[in-house]
């Protein structure tokens, strides 16, 4: 929990970053969140919840 956390923080952090700079509008980022909130509904949401798991964990043994 506290590694999905934490990566949620990092990402909506790039996520404000690229909007107040101007790289990403408004409109394709709330998009992209409707589509994570589908997606995470899925089939498929626990595959990707162990593929992030693997590469956080391989990312900490360094």
């Amino acid at each position: 929990m506290a590694i999905s956390l934490s990566l949620v923080v990092v990402a909506a952090l790039i996520v404000l970053i690229l909007l107040r700079t101007g790289y990403l509008r408004l409109w394709p980022a709330l998009a992209a969140v409707l589509f994570g909130f589908c997606l995470a509904s899925t089939g498929i949401a626990p595959g990707i919840t162990g593929a992030i798991t693997s590469v956080t964990g391989w990312v900490s043994s360094f």
